[in-house]
């Protein structure tokens, strides 16, 4: 999606055209995997961090032109609404001191970029969604300046054929409509890539879907939109919900959302692309000139752009990515999961957690997919998102006498999951320095039953009790987290409340 496009219409014959290329670029990666093209082990990970832009008074900042053009690097780029950026971290080896290594250059190139937005009085601000969004803020007029928004736009609208309707029923229910997508630039996350080889596909990926949950429930924080407590981690509905080119008719048929947790495990990487051309329509059937299936007969690597582009429009939570880097094919698994932020030392210790734990996973003997249905992941998955560090998961139960157990997410994550994560990151050679002070934020977080979500709702009540009405609540917390979110130490450290006003003396 990252390629500059003309906004534009498309007639019959177009998207008949774009079909068959669609099939033509499957039939091309099937090849590829067939002779064996993909490149060879390489260990390799990277990290995009979506940013809000917030002022001094916590409110959204529609300011991301001005402040890109300040930043003038290529590691930020727009995101979908005016008031987003996106950071992205060059690909690295797994191994060493690789977490620190990233932490470090997280601080430097996100306090470069406050810096920056401070020069037209706004500053990063790294959340799930921002507390201060109101819907006038999520309309079609405040999507980012870029021509491929529009068209994608333009195009998930007339998909749909009427407005998107928001109900989230939460701690509180939000109900509203909105005549574009412009809700999802709301949804600011992380996305972890690795990656794979197309053997240790299927593993990875499977291995990354049983996880999902846990990701969520220990890392949540996103419990706010439109000045209402919904879920703990509000992302996934909201995403879905603003993004379903499906009216009610299709979603009772059963009719697949694009924004879409899957429906059953994996044996093969190309099942998820084949999944995604036979249940999607194309959204933006644009096409280049490429004959991918000549391209290979001549011996050369195809760029697959138009299956590259339509998956890019389907939204799963582990996404199957193809890409080529120095003239060689490659695979990644792309994990959407986690909202951004609260801190650079907790998203790395995301980070530690989600590639231990995925390693271990996919290695084990009895993998865990083999011993849990995937019915159960899908609801774990929309259980911690409503619950977050207070979620309760289905789990195997350990031993011989198998079976599924519900057992609350923090002791599922501090008894099983992390003993596998810390072995999944020696596997992959990273320093115990490193092992253990990262994957030992998310064992506090656990212990003290703290994320981000549970931060924000707790101090955004007691914002309420000191007598602040709602919107005045939400701002105060929002600054206080900014705050709290550059001074760097981890959500669990993080104190509740508002700071107590300074007495003059």
């Amino acid at each position: 999606m990252g390629e500059k496009v003309v906004a534009g219409t498309f007639d019959l014959a177009e998207r008949n055209q774009y079909r068959t290329k669609l099939k033509e670029c499957l039939a091309g990666l099937r090849r590829l995997l067939d002779e064996e093209r993909f490149d060879r082990p390489k260990n390799l990970m990277g990290v995009e961090i979506e940013l809000n832009l917030a002022g001094p008074d916590g409110m959204p900042r529609m300011l991301n032109a001005e402040v890109l053009e300040r930043i003038a690097s290529r590691d930020f780029q727009t995101e979908l609404g005016m008031f987003n950026l996106e950071v992205n971290i060059a690909p690295h080896r797994l191994g060493g001191r690789v977490l620190d290594r990233l932490a470090e250059e997280l601080r430097t190139g996100l306090a470069y970029a406050h810096r920056k937005a401070n020069e037209v009085n706004a500053g990063i601000v790294m959340i799930g969604i921002l507390p201060t969004l109101a819907h006038h803020d999520l309309v079609s007029g405040n999507l980012s300046d870029v021509d491929r928004y529009a068209l994608l736009n333009d195009q998930i609208v007339a998909a749909r054929g009427e407005e998107f309707v928001l109900d989230i029923q939460g701690v509180e229910r939000l109900t509203c409509t909105s005549a574009s997508i412009a809700p999802e630039a709301a949804c600011t996350s992380v996305q972890l890539h690795l990656q794979v080889t197309p053997g240790r596909f299927a593993d990875v990926w499977n291995a990354a879907q049983a996880v999902a949950a846990a990701q969520i429930a220990v890392g949540a924080n996103a419990p706010f939109l439109f000045g209402r407590e919904l879920w703990r981690e509000s992302r996934p509905p909201l995403f879905l919900q603003s993004t379903d080119t499906r009216p009610p008719e299709l979603q009772a048929q059963g009719v697949r959302p694009r924004t879409w947790f899957g429906e059953r495990w994996i044996s093969d990487a190309y099942e998820l692309f084949e999944e995604n051309l036979r249940y999607f329509p194309a959204l933006l059937p644009l096409m280049d000139d490429e004959e991918p299936l000549e391209v290979l007969d001549d011996g050369r690597v195809p760029q697959l752009g138009e299956l590259v582009l339509h998956n890019g429009t389907v939204y799963r939570w582990n996404r199957p990515v193809y890409g080529i880097a120095g003239g060689v094919p490659h695979l990644r698994v792309e994990n959407r999961v986690l909202p951004a932020g609260p801190t650079v030392t907790d998203v790395i210790a995301n980070a530690a957690f989600y590639y231990g734990v995925v390693r271990a996973l996919a290695e084990e003997p009895r993998p865990v997919w083999k011993r849990l249905p995937f019915e159960a992941a899908a609801r774990n998955f929309d259980t911690a998102c409503r619950d977050g560090i207070e979620a309760r998961l289905r789990w195997p139960r350990r031993g011989r006498s198998g079976g599924i157990v519900e057992v609350p997410a923090v002791a599922l994550v501090r008894d099983e999951l992390l003993p596998l994560a810390a072995a999944g990151l020696d596997a992959w050679g990273v320093e115990p320095a490193d092992r253990d002070f990262y994957l030992g934020v998310i064992e506090e977080r656990c212990r003290r039953r703290v994320n981000g979500a549970s931060w924000q709702a707790a101090t955004y009540h007691h914002a309420l009790e000191t007598g602040l009405e709602r919107e005045a609540a939400l701002a105060a917390t929002t600054r206080r987290y900014a705050e709290l979110m550059h001074a760097g130490d981890p959500v669990h450290t993080w104190p509740v409340g508002l700071p107590e006003p300074a007495v003059l003396s």
